[in-house]
């Protein structure tokens, strides 16, 4: 009762202090006019009484003042009133704050755009019940199928495999299943347009494992995925769900179609959640018992080889993750020895032998991205922090050159009876004030700047769907950087402005030691500028010729005018797997040709795979060839139309490329790189010989070499050299997406797109184009990463080389304005232009030259931790030495030159009148 009774009284107080001074000076005056009684009973006169009883009581003010901060309710009156007193300061000062607002916002906002990124990809945790609870099995970062047994660390999994764990394990309370390969797919609500829409296969137990309960109807059970393509049914995200019903709630029950088959939507998601992986949200979650329909000619779920599922479970209470590791290891070498049959080859035992399951921390669900841009944006938070660091130290100087100029206010108020707490605290609360204002500006920067550093990371026709708008962890992490980055800049300036001496100070507004002291320690401040300057510089340039040399390595294509149109045939109603599913590749020659006819078209060509689509790999073994180290490599492999190395801009080096005469019952034929040929027949022709894919060594060689091309790249610029094979698409049936056009130089490729589309819809109207794009994009999106690292370091770089020209030059502004009179003597004595320059510039050179040597032997010493993100570059590489210091050395000197230039042009008798 009395801590709410004093809370109450505080607050009664600190709201109505007009009344609590009122009150304070009617008990003044009473205690006064007790005492002045008193004191004429005891004889003294009225007069001499009172005057004794006002002695007695002092200062007024200083009494009140006394009873006031005894109370809590002066702690926040004292911090409101050291607010509005900063407010003024500032005000008065547009310059200085005008410049320390705008350093702050940059570095402030740097940091806060970078780690939203940061927040968004690796670090902000699932929308679901208790997610410190899940496991990942394997590390998330594999996606797309394997049927390979391999030897160390699994990632992917089978659908056997997971209902025969789930069968004998006792350490999760749960185990869900998710397809690896989100379906990018067509779906027609009630009869509508078909629509983009992208689809997530999960197990029965998916939504209970996570903890996600349905937002309308109900989630996916155990029922619905019993049987093999008996449950056709659908749950929607919540955002799907707003965007085509508009919340309408008898939305369920709706078909939605998808690849000719019907699915009725019973539920829709509680709103946040969109799946377990990281820029990728599903729109729809159907059974993995529905594989084959959604997509037709995958065996996911007899095959128990066939690897393609990510699982995730739920630790039970009380199991530890090292329990569970252990457990799930025992049974998973279990289950994988009874898939190898009575009788394993020793190959197969050998890789079970060293096969194993990493158990990971699935709160932060799957994300390729997280393996993409982990290291870009530690990189890139690093830098910004020096950023920040840099515009701290410059703050910092301008903080100590007004605490000189503010000397003699500081002494008055420590003269009148304030405390050196008390100042530092108020100067300490002007610099919070300074930074949180800078925040702000630096929070509406990061809004916009987090959405573009997105875009620049990951450029394309589709932006990928991450929400970057800042969250609570965002806004703790800028309010921590605020509350740093004032006390970095603000302590130094606080307590050396309250560390003066009192007579010098209030004589002529100089602190004896203030003038010396802040004149080292703001050539500190300038020299940790510079060094810094140079670290961020080389670490840029290191960036760019790392970018120069990857963007300048041969592809193997023409990236020039050639356009990749993605098809989608999922409307098409195509047969798969079945004998007439060569109206597939019919329906492509028929494109090609139609196509082929567009004036300005040159080549054209349907294809699996293009540049960095992911691939499709194995083993290949040739007639009468042993299999060594060299040539036991995976062989990349695509389905490729008759015109495609034309189409690619691949010259063929010998033999033959495909034609019509290469058809699905003729014999099976293949085109192979010149790395392939090499490797295998070194001293020979590769030309007409015979391999076979697979690892057995009985096995037929049924396709024949007929031709030679290039090498290309196929995955990555930075890839090494592989083995590639290339076989036609009327042997390797199916509908593949990619579709090449080449086009003759200066054609018009609005009219080409326009055409094509138009031929496309000519032969079959329910094949959809969902994107074009162009091969020279496709390689500028392969290297974005790096782009953005090499364009937002040298920013960086320029900005904080900025930063500390501006300190420099304030500093050697101050000391040319303290050293007015002296300057002005000794022009009035004959002192040359040239001596007066020499003398001003040398000492910018002294602290350039310090610099200098601190941030080159840094850079040296540091840069070998970038030297997994470069490219056929050394990290002490000395031409991104060499230019880094030289631009800090030139920007330095103009910095330094303007105000040395202005001292030479001082008028003696100006310069002593000022004195």
């Amino acid at each position: 009762m009395n801590l709410l009774t004093n809370l109450f009284r505080g607050l009664r107080s600190l709201f109505g202090k007009r009344r609590v001074d009122r009150e304070l000076d009617e008990e003044l005056a009473a205690f006064v006019e007790a005492s002045a009684a008193d004191k004429q009973r005891h004889g003294m006169s009225r007069e001499a009484a009172q005057r004794a009883a006002r002695v007695e009581v002092g200062s007024a003010g200083a009494v009140k003042h006394q009873v006031w901060s005894s109370r809590w309710e002066s702690v926040p009156d004292n911090f409101f009133q050291d607010i509005r007193f900063a407010l003024r300061q500032l005000i008065k000062s547009p310059g200085f704050t005008t410049i320390a607002i705008l350093s702050l916002m940059l570095g402030i906002g740097a940091n806060t755009a970078i780690f939203t990124l940061l927040n968004v990809i690796l670090l902000r945790p699932l929308p679901v019940q208790n997610p410190k609870e899940l496991l990942l099995f394997g590390d998330g970062r594999a996606s797309g199928s394997t049927g390979s047994i391999p030897d160390g660390s699994w990632r992917l999994f089978s659908y056997s495999f997971y209902r025969d764990f789930r069968a004998k394990d006792v350490s999760f309370s749960g185990v869900a299943a998710i397809s690896s390969s989100q379906f990018h797919t067509k779906a027609s609500i009630a009869g509508g347009a078909y629509q983009t829409t992208q689809v997530d296969l999960v197990s029965g137990s998916f939504f209970n494992v996570l903890g996600v309960p349905a937002f309308l109807g109900r989630t996916i059970g155990e029922s619905d995925d019993a049987t093999a393509g008996a449950a056709p049914v659908a749950v929607a995200s919540y955002t799907w769900f707003q965007r085509h019903f508009n919340g309408d709630t008898a939305a369920l029950g709706k078909v939605i179609r998808i690849q000719s088959h019907d699915y009725t939507l019973v539920g829709v998601a509680r709103p946040g959640f969109t799946g377990i992986s990281v820029g990728q949200p599903a729109d729809l979650w159907i059974p993995l018992s529905m594989e084959k329909e959604i997509s037709p000619g995958w065996n996911g779920l007899d095959n128990k080889f066939f690897q393609s599922l990510y699982l995730i479970g739920r630790l039970k209470p009380g199991v530890t993750a090292a329990q569970a590791s252990s457990e799930t290891n025992v049974l998973f070498k279990q289950i994988v020895r009874s898939y190898m049959g009575a009788q394993p080859s020793a190959q197969h035992l050998d890789d079970l032998a060293h096969a194993s399951v990493e158990l990971t921390p699935g709160a932060h669900g799957v994300s390729r991205l997280r393996g993409k841009f982990s290291s870009p944006l530690m990189i890139l938070m690093a830098i910004v922090a020096l950023v920040l660091l840099i515009a701290c130290a410059n703050i910092a100087n301008m903080l100590l050159a007004r605490g000189v100029n503010r000397t003699r206010e500081v002494a008055v108020r420590m003269a009148v009876g304030a405390t050196r707490r008390r100042i530092v605290v108020q100067l300490l609360t002007e610099s919070l004030l300074l930074a949180l204002l800078g925040a702000a500006a630096g929070m509406a920067l990061a809004w916009k700047a987090s959405a573009l550093l997105l875009h620049m990371a990951t450029p394309g026709p589709e932006p990928i769907p991450l929400d970057v708008h800042p969250d609570l962890a965002v806004l703790a992490y800028t309010l921590g950087v605020t509350v740093i980055t004032a006390l970095l800049f603000g302590m130094l300036p606080a307590f050396r402005a309250t560390g003066l001496e009192f007579t010098p100070a209030l004589k002529d507004g100089r602190g004896s030691s203030s003038v010396s002291t802040r004149g080292a320690l703001a050539r500190s401040l300038i020299v940790g500028q510079v060094a810094l300057s140079v670290l961020l510089l080389v670490v840029a340039g290191l960036f760019v010729r790392s970018l120069i040399n990857l963007a300048s390595i041969d592809t193997g294509f023409d990236k020039h005018n050639a356009l990749v149109f993605s098809l989608d045939s999922s409307t098409a109603n195509l047969p798969h797997k079945t004998p007439d599913e060569i109206r597939s590749v019919r329906l492509q020659e028929q494109i090609e040709s139609r196509v082929q006819t567009i004036p300005g078209v040159q080549a054209d060509s349907f294809a699996f795979f293009t540049f960095n689509q992911g691939g499709w790999s194995d083993q290949v073994l040739f007639q009468g060839v042993t299999r060594t180290p060299h040539n036991g490599e995976d062989v990349f492999f695509n389905n490729v139309g008759n015109g495609f190395f034309s189409a690619m801009g691949i010259p063929l080096v010998a033999g033959r490329t495909f034609t019509a005469n290469d058809t699905q019952t003729s014999p099976k034929v293949a085109v192979i790189n010149e790395t392939m040929a090499r490797r295998f027949f070194p001293d020979g022709w590769a030309i007409g010989k015979r391999f076979a894919i697979g690892e057995a060594p009985d096995h037929p060689g049924e396709i024949e070499v007929i031709g030679i091309v290039k090498d290309a790249k196929y995955t990555a610029l930075n890839e090494g050299t592989l083995m590639g094979a290339y076989f036609p698409c009327t042997q390797q049936v199916g509908f593949y997406g990619n579709f090449v056009v080449r086009y003759a130089p200066g054609a018009n490729r609005s009219e080409i797109i326009s055409r094509t589309r138009a031929a496309v819809a000519q032969i079959n109207p329910n094949i959809l184009l969902n994107s074009v794009t162009s091969l020279e994009e496709q390689v500028d999106g392969s290297i974005a990463t790096q782009s953005l690292i090499a364009r937002l370091s040298s920013f960086f770089g320029i900005v904080a080389v900025f930063l500390a020209c501006i300190g420099i030059y304030g500093l050697l502004s101050y000391s040319v304005a303290r050293r007015t009179s002296e300057l002005g003597i000794r022009v009035a004595l004959g002192a040359r232009s040239g001596a007066l320059l020499w003398m001003i510039l040398r000492e910018s050179l002294l602290l350039l030259a310090l610099g200098l040597t601190v941030g080159a032997s840094v850079a040296v010493g540091s840069t070998r931790i970038l030297k997994s993100l470069l490219y056929e570059l050394s990290p002490l590489d000395p031409m991104a030495m060499a230019i880094s210091i030289a631009v800090v050395a030139v920007m330095t000197l103009a910095a330094a030159w303007l105000p040395a230039h202005r001292a030479t042009r001082i008028e003696p008798m100006q310069a002593l009148r000022t004195e």
